[in-house]
């Protein structure tokens, strides 16, 4: 499968990463100018196991070459502002116009209409206008303003801020996978029927999907529209997060009775604690279990429920993640030309994802793809260079 990735930052890169991991052919068409995040591309792991031209689409001859790549893709992916592709001459019409068959993705965080479509914006944004931020608890969740029974945590939860969740609830889970979902359905059409589309991957209607199940709990009543005051956002105290007598924190996620059960008896809660669904008791409830996990380090309570069905397990950052022991034995985490990074992901029995290529260097593939890819066009003599535009077209 072949792939075309306009470039851009965010998610269509990671979009387009994944279907690199998992065996396409994807070739970015990076601009003369450098990115304007500044990253050395050596380090930008979004574009491992792609290719990439250097093309400048504001030059006369810019939008004839990428369409010439079109001409032989499957998949295209811009994360311009609506309406910049076309005016750059490679929107849905021109592409579609040579490749019939071609499955155009556009990404984007407000989709290509309504109010906000013409305006900037970040993944904090999108998350927030799609209602799905407002569900993050604050940092250190209702648990560890509750240790010692002080303050009403759920009270505080619901009334403070919201965490934020790096990029990865909006740009990722709400952009990206739902592109790279929307592409393959959008292939399967094509190579069924010979006829390609457009796909419009907004962030906001990506995110606000990811809340469905939360959506049908909140109309059988079983959900409050407020933060940390729920069952699965930190305000049931055996779904949270502790902090440990050193500063670590463990999450908890004992849900059902019977791992409840295990979790309160490694704990030693005592037989006198409040029951599991004791509603008016939580605040109590949660003021003892926060008490237990400050009599221990994090590293002695991850040995007190060790193998157990208790649902515990520690807070991990990024490098202490890359070293647990279950993910170095799944290799979860890999070491690729000195840098450690996530493996591709899902795992298939018998066409496994790879580490084929490292971070693409903008233009190092020119020559390369114009060869395998059947244009001589890719790579002319010279090229021209035009003023960057980037903050006014980048979408996402």
């Amino acid at each position: 499968m072949r792939v075309v990735e306009l470039a851009g930052i965010g998610p269509g890169p990671f979009a387009a990463m994944l279907l690199g991991d998992l065996g396409a052919d994807v070739v970015r068409v990076d601009r003369p100018e450098p990115s304007p995040l500044g990253t050395d591309p050596a380090y930008d792991l979004t574009n491992r196991n792609k290719r990439s031209v250097l093309i400048d689409l504001k030059a006369p001859d810019g939008p004839r070459r990428v369409l010439d790549l079109v001409e032989r893709a499957d998949l295209l992916i811009e994360g311009y502002r609506p309406g910049v592709a076309e005016r750059l001459g490679v929107g849905p019409e021109a592409c579609l116009e040579r490749n019939p068959a071609l499955v155009y993705g556009r990404m984007t965080g407000w989709g290509q209409d309504g109010p906000r479509a013409a305006t900037a914006g970040h993944d904090l944004g999108y998350a927030a206008v799609a209602g799905v931020l407002g569900m993050v608890a604050a940092p250190g969740g209702a648990t560890e303003r509750a240790a010692g029974g002080a303050v009403p945590a759920a009270e505080e939860a619901a009334d403070g801020p919201p965490g934020i969740p790096a990029n990865l609830l909006g740009d990722y889970a709400g952009g990206s996978l739902y592109l790279v979902v929307g592409l393959l359905a959008g292939l399967h059409h094509a190579r069924a029927t010979g006829t390609g589309q457009v796909v419009d991957a907004a962030i906001v209607d990506g995110a606000a999907h990811l809340s469905s199940m939360l959506w049908g709990l909140l109309a059988a009543g079983h959900w409050q529209d407020r933060r940390g005051v729920n069952l699965l956002d930190g305000g049931a105290p055996f779904y949270a997060v502790y902090r440990a007598a050193d500063g670590g924190h463990l999450a908890v996620g004992a849900l059902e009775p019977r791992f409840y059960a295990e979790f309160t008896r490694l704990l030693e809660l005592g037989p006198d604690a409040p029951g599991q669904y004791e509603l008016a008791r939580w605040p109590e409830l949660r003021a003892r279990i926060a008490d237990r996990f400050a009599t221990r380090t994090r590293a002695e309570w991850e040995a007190v429920f060790a193998g157990s069905d208790a649902c515990v397990e520690p807070v991990l950052t990024m490098r202490q993640a890359a070293a647990d022991g279950h993910l170095a034995a799944r290799g979860t985490y890999v070491e690729a030309d000195g840098v450690t990074q996530p493996a591709p992901a899902p795992r298939f029995s018998a066409t496994p994802g790879a580490l084929r290529r490292p971070p693409a260097r903008p233009g190092a593939d020119t020559a390369e793809v114009a060869r395998d890819w059947g244009v001589p066009s890719l790579d002319p003599p010279a090229m021209t260079t035009s003023a960057p535009d980037s903050a006014a077209d980048q979408g996402a």
